[in-house]
């Protein structure tokens, strides 16, 4: 491929006059029902687009409608083009890019497990401590941490742990809401 060439396959390079590529929280409030997640997936990786984190859960139990959380990066026209393909989904309700909104809250739940003893355990409480990190479970050659907080607080402590001995880092994705007193629409 030589310079001038744009590669083929994946929407990212659709744009070619704005280069800029972004990160955004996008919030899809769909029905309950078979299916749902994989066509959300599938129209992801249909147009080679990339899920960062997905997080979905049911929230209204007798509607039965779940409220997906997904975390994607690409240019602003195939930013607009993830939310124009979703609103167009059948089961889905209503979708809000958390990003855009600018007032919203995202925080993500982690574990990490911390093997060491001696100096290096020590470090790691103190480091713990000071982001609020519980530990939820402990043996003499271990510990466990829980820590939920903004994703860059998450990643950063976890880059801590790893010189002092991480072994195993199990994530939530991030759970987005907007500020105010109005909710998404069902």
């Amino acid at each position: 491929m030589n310079a001038h060439q744009q590669p083929t396959g994946s929407a990212y390079f659709l744009d070619t006059s704005k280069k800029t590529v972004e990160t955004h929280t996008l919030a899809v409030v769909a029905d309950n029902e078979p299916g749902v997640l994989a066509r959300i997936i599938g129209l992801f990786a249909g147009r080679g687009y990339n899920i960062d984190s997905l997080t979905v859960s049911e929230t209204i139990h007798d509607k039965h409608v779940s409220r997906f959380t997904i975390v994607t990066t690409g240019t602003p026209s195939v930013l607009t083009q993830i939310r124009h393909q979703l609103e167009r989904m059948v089961p889905v309700h209503s979708v809000a890019d958390l990003t855009v909104q600018g007032n919203s809250i995202a925080r993500e739940l982690a574990m990490v497990k911390v093997a060491g003893g001696g100096e290096k355990r020590m470090e790691a409480l103190r480091l713990a401590d000071a982001f609020r990190a519980r530990v939820i479970d402990a043996s003499t050659e271990s510990f466990i941490f829980e820590i939920t907080g903004k994703p860059d607080k998450v990643d950063q402590f976890i880059s801590l742990m790893v010189p002092i001995g991480l072994v195993e880092v199990s994530r939530t994705g991030v759970a987005g809401i907007s500020r105010g007193p109005e909710g998404m629409k069902v």
